[in-house]
């Protein structure tokens, strides 16, 4: 992805500072040459050690690497981990291809078998050199077949950053820096909006040269997946940056950043109904996986909103009709319950959406007469798994064909429906609007790219009867207490979805504020008004 010439280190200047039991300090000059890395050898007939790793054992392990690791002896290094196959590489990189000329690295206190360290290094090329700093760890490990303590390998025992099958380079980056700027020019940085880090990279490598800027030289992590952007972990000659309009909001990216940090993990998506433009995506945590696009998880009743739609457009019910809402509801041998066994007498569509009663949703399953009725609506109406080109790697929702007790767990988005914050904030904005414009984050004249188009729109009766369901649940249903400091023409839908494995079901909200929709996700939230409902309130509230 980025190129830089593999030139080996000559003369290259490591060190390792050590302390604790056994350990001196060493450098080039008073231990670093002659062997210091080398390896104990045992007779065939010694005794194999069995049993946990002795603190000594971690003391004289960990020491020899990190002597070995300092001193640029790859080969040596490598066979002091249980690994050495694919240890080695890595460690032979360190110097070759990330061109760390100087290394100077100091030991913590062990804590039970991990040994945590700080690394203090120089990188050089071409004639610029730059100090890089960071810490990392390792772990001690009995090996297998020899008994020996060595060191546990993984990649991240050189950078905490490193995965499997990604490397260090240092070298002229292929794509130049973006400044990127929300729909209005104002600075989106990754500092002062961490969820956007992964994002800001994959645009960074996609449109980098058509903004219009130069290279600079860099140290980076290179991602073996075609799909990740590379990973800047030093710069050390500026390029000149091309500027890169995104159509994210400031104000409302600001927003979702400080709602989702009040639980551990939690994402969200707003999305312009009118036109599918992406004002805020936030995740927490904020660096790694990207839930708020990429995640997949059922989203529990906000699907209620594609399923209405269908059972509307089928002419099954409609939003005044009367619906029957049992406490519980049999099909195909699956037993179906309404949240503490609540019931509604005499209700129509709009109270059982209102107040999310999973059973009337499933009665009217038999009279669809189709079980692939629901995944055509999702994919003909919402536009779901049509390959969304939003400018950056997403997921863009699935419903499989269904039949028996598992289509019938999709009517209120449990089984086989996978969806993340952005596609529920699609699925919203297209009922909003009703018809679907494909989320995006850039414009599509940066690179031509096809935009997903859904085969019909909603009418205008459908849309109107799911906006104003979604109204009800904002005034009165079960979105009141979350929406009420919401302004404007809003409406809203609440979801919980039950997961294996999980104590506590997982949070969904969904809503709209004129023209802004927004969806959230908490994992372990519980009833989606509870944790996601404020989420999603707090973007709307912010959102132009």
């Amino acid at each position: 992805m980025r190129s830089g010439a593999k030139v080996a280190i000559v003369g290259g200047v490591f060190a390792v500072v050590v302390g604790g039991v056994g350990y001196g300090a060493y450098n080039v000059l008073d231990g670093l040459g002659g062997g210091g890395g080398g390896t104990d050898t045992e007779t065939a007939s010694a005794k194999v050690r069995t049993g946990p790793v002795t603190e000594a054992e971690i003391d004289e392990a960990s020491k020899k690497f990190l002597k070995a690791w300092a001193n640029g002896d790859a080969a040596v290094a490598s066979q002091l981990t249980n690994n050495a196959t694919e240890a080695e590489p890595v460690l032979t990189d360190y110097r070759e291809s990330a061109h760390v000329t100087k290394a100077v690295i100091t030991p913590g206190a062990a804590v039970g078998s991990k040994v945590p360290y700080t690394v203090k290094a120089t990188v050089s090329f071409e004639g610029r050199s730059k100090p890089w700093s960071y810490s990392s760890e390792l772990t001690v490990v009995r090996g297998l077949t020899t008994g020996r303590p060595l060191v546990d390998w993984a990649p991240s025992v050189v950078h905490p950053d490193l995965t499997k099958g990604a490397s260090l380079k240092t070298g002229e980056a292929s794509a130049p820096a973006i400044e990127a700027v929300d729909h209005n020019g104002r600075v989106l940085t990754k500092e002062k909006y961490p969820s956007l880090g992964s994002i800001l990279d994959t645009l960074r490598e996609k449109y980098g040269e058509k903004a219009g800027g130069t290279a600079g030289v860099e140290t980076w992590i290179e991602s073996p997946d075609a799909g990740s952007a590379d990973k800047t972990l030093l710069t050390l000659a500026k390029g000149r940056p091309g500027k890169l309009r995104t159509t994210l909001d400031a104000d409302a990216q600001a927003a979702a950043e400080v709602a989702v940090k009040k639980f551990s993990q939690a994402s969200v998506v707003a999305v312009r109904p009118s036109t599918g433009a992406i004002r805020a995506v936030a995740n927490n945590p904020a660096t790694g996986f990207n839930a708020a696009m990429q995640g997949k998880q059922a989203p529990g009743s906000t699907m209620k909103i594609v399923t209405a739609a269908m059972l509307i457009e089928k002419g099954l019910t409609s939003a005044d009709r009367k619906i029957e809402c049992p406490p519980t509801v049999m099909y195909y041998g699956r037993t179906f319950k309404n949240l503490d066994g609540f019931s509604i007498p005499d209700g129509t569509l709009t109270t059982s959406f209102a107040r999310s009663c999973n059973t009337a949703f499933i009665k009217l399953i038999d009279e669809a007469n189709d079980d692939a009725a629901l995944a055509k609506e999702a994919r003909d109406v919402f536009g779901i798994g049509l390959n969304w080109q939003t400018g950056v790697v997403t997921f863009d929702g699935s419903v499989p064909e269904e039949t028996g007790g598992e289509a019938a767990a999709q009517y209120i988005g449990q089984g086989t429906v996978q969806m993340n914050a952005l596609n529920m904030a699609s699925i919203t904005a297209t009922a909003k609007n009703g018809t679907f414009r494909q989320p995006i984050l850039v414009d599509r004249d940066l690179d031509g790219r096809q935009i997903a188009t859904a085969s019909r729109s909603l009418s205008p009766s459908v849309s109107q009867q799911l906006t104003n369901m979604m109204r009800q649940t904002a005034s009165w249903g079960t979105g009141k207490a979350a929406m009420a400091s919401v302004g404007g023409d809003k409406g809203a839908k609440t979801g919980s979805a039950e997961v294996d494995g999980q104590a506590t079901s997982n949070s969904w909200f969904t809503g709209f504020s004129n023209d802004l929709a927004a969806a959230a996700v908490v994992q372990s939230g519980g009833h989606g008004g509870d944790a996601a409902g404020p989420v999603v309130a707090a973007v709307l509230r912010a959102g132009p």
